[in-house]
């Protein structure tokens, strides 16, 4: 059985009523709470999404659902279906977001699907894997049903611009509720996300509260970005030259820097049969696989050769031996929004706490990350010892936090210029390889990261070619469709990319964000028709 929006709303409002909101501390995954029933459905691809269980609503308690499936031991699909139809509430099926004439502005509809993604979940039903949360927020869209951390930030940007600064300031207060109920921010807001996070987008999201005054809003979210960091760091003080613990790895020098890392080492509940299928096709501990698949879904860039050993072949990935650049530079751009939070407090010795700690990682990223051959800062195999010599848009997350020399931001620009501006925008990766974070996919997120980044270091032209191209490619899509996606293909443009472990996805939260911001900034190439209009390098 599946239940429309507004009948699962009633529902909610009833939990609320009978003080059936779920607690702080019942933080189980489904996985967790219903054992060989949770097995038997995904292994038997009893959906075509593994997450549609997993979104699922039990109409009873655990043990109660598991004592019945014991008894019956529906064996064959149909009647495992029949079980769970009879046992959980299904969410709603993922219908494909309405298509809008053309002829409708791009910005007028952006600032029209804000209210169609905006959801409310301050009550939650029993055992449901979906997390309370105090205010309203923004959901991405399609499959994505609940808040993601660093969607969010994307997100945000399009909110302010689009005059919504209430809901703006409603998503920051949920990210700050989830620090302080569960130490960090999980990748979104399930109970299966838990183990992990995503890019610490936090600082960046607080900053948009107070665009002329930022270490107001530092200052006033101090606790929460110290607690966000403390997350981070668990473990680093204890390290000795070669060890790792958690997301914090100390390497020879002694410098601390850090990783992806996920709490669980067992298959995704999202993706169960798809962890398990991959981890008996790898000649590696099956535990070290599925974390590793996790601490990739940590990063974002779920999934992308920027993780695989061999660019071929995913049974390679070894996402916790890798240091990031993305990573590295937005928890220097965190340390120094807890710096300027409490020089604004007048604390001193936390501030010159967090000057060294973020004049320490600038030196460890120059030293490990920053490649002059490349002129890139590239991901780093701490057990290797060794940069890996791929290039990717993660080279410019150090210009976007204000890490990098002018010396390396010019070097970058060229690395960017030559190697990954496309037709479109920005290409993830120069690598085609069926992954959906690689060629010839473009996402808006990294469109952003570039153009801001550029921006800083006066690069503009630069950064109003990769706009240019980006708002032509979206507005392509959005003309034949009347759709805004999820990715893009910047490589053959006007079309949608690809790749991945399910369909490209209709709404979508960071795309609106982007678009909405990047129109703002270049009001006049916003207007052109297509590439061929945007300057040339």
């Amino acid at each position: 059985m599946r239940v429309s929006a507004a009948a699962m709303a009633l529902m909610l409002s009833a939990a609320a009523q009978s003080g059936a909101q779920q607690s702080i501390v019942d933080t189980a995954s489904p996985q967790e709470l219903f054992g060989d029933l949770f097995v038997a459905v995904q292994m038997q691809h009893l959906y075509s999404d593994g997450k549609e269980f997993v979104d699922a609503v039990p109409r009873s308690t655990p043990d109660a659902i598991l004592a019945q499936y014991h008894d019956r031991r529906p064996e064959s699909p149909a009647s495992l279906r029949e079980f769970v139809a009879a046992h959980f509430i299904l969410p709603a099926e993922v219908k494909a977001e309405v298509a809008v004439s053309s002829r409708v502005p791009i910005d007028r509809h952006i600032d029209e699907l804000w209210a169609q993604l905006t959801r409310s979940t301050a009550a939650v039903p029993p055992y449901s894997s979906a997390l309370a949360l105090p205010r309203p927020y923004v959901v991405p869209g399609g499959r994505f049903r609940e808040v993601y951390y660093w969607d969010s930030y994307f997100t945000l940007l399009g909110l302010v611009e689009s005059g919504r600064r209430d809901l703006a300031e409603d998503m920051v207060r949920d990210f700050g509720y989830l620090i302080d109920t569960y130490g960090h921010i999980p990748n979104g807001a399930r109970t299966y996300y838990l183990s992990r996070s995503q890019p610490p987008f936090f600082f960046e999201m607080v900053a948009l509260l107070a665009a002329e005054d930022p270490p107001a809003a530092y200052a006033r979210y101090l606790a929460q970005l110290k607690r966000e960091y403390a997350f981070w760091m668990q473990g680093a003080e204890k390290l000795r030259p070669g060890e790792a613990h958690r997301r914090a790895v100390a390497l020879p020098g002694g410098s601390i820097l850090n990783r992806y890392w996920d709490d669980k080492d067992s298959p995704r509940d999202e993706s169960y049969a798809q962890d398990t299928e991959l981890a008996r096709a790898s000649h590696r501990p099956a535990g070290a696989v599925f974390r590793d698949i996790r601490a990739a879904a940590e990063s974002g860039w779920d999934f992308s050769t920027r993780w695989f050993v061999d660019p071929g072949d995913r049974t390679t990935i070894d996402t916790t031996e890798i240091i990031p650049a993305d990573l590295n530079s937005l928890l220097f751009g965190l340390e120094k929004a807890i710096q300027l939070g409490c020089e604004r407090i007048s604390d001193a010795p936390c501030a010159r706490e967090f000057t060294k700690r973020a004049t320490d990682r600038r030196a460890a990223v120059d030293h490990y990350l920053w490649d002059e051959s490349f002129g890139a800062y590239l991901d780093y195999r701490w057990t290797a010892r060794e940069r890996i010599a791929r290039v990717s848009a993660a080279t410019l997350y150090p210009l976007f936090v204000s890490l990098s020399s002018d010396a390396q931001a010019a070097a970058v620009a060229g690395t960017t210029a030559r190697q990954l501006l496309k037709a479109g925008g920005i290409v993830t990766t120069p690598l085609d390889s069926g992954q959906q974070w690689d060629a010839p996919n473009g996402w808006a997120p990294l469109q952003w990261i570039a153009i801001s980044g550029l921006r800083g270091y006066a690069k503009g032209q630069l950064a109003r070619i990769i706009a240019c191209r980006w708002m032509a490619n979206v507005n392509g899509v959005y003309r034949e469709s009347g759709k805004l996606v999820e990715k893009y293909d910047v490589i053959r443009t006007n079309r949608k990319g690809g790749g991945g472990e399910y369909p490209t996805q209709d709404g979508f939260g960071w795309t609106n964000g982007v678009m909405r911001k990047i129109e703002m900034l270049y009001p006049v190439e916003a207007r052109y028709s297509g590439a061929g209009q945007c300057p040339s390098p």
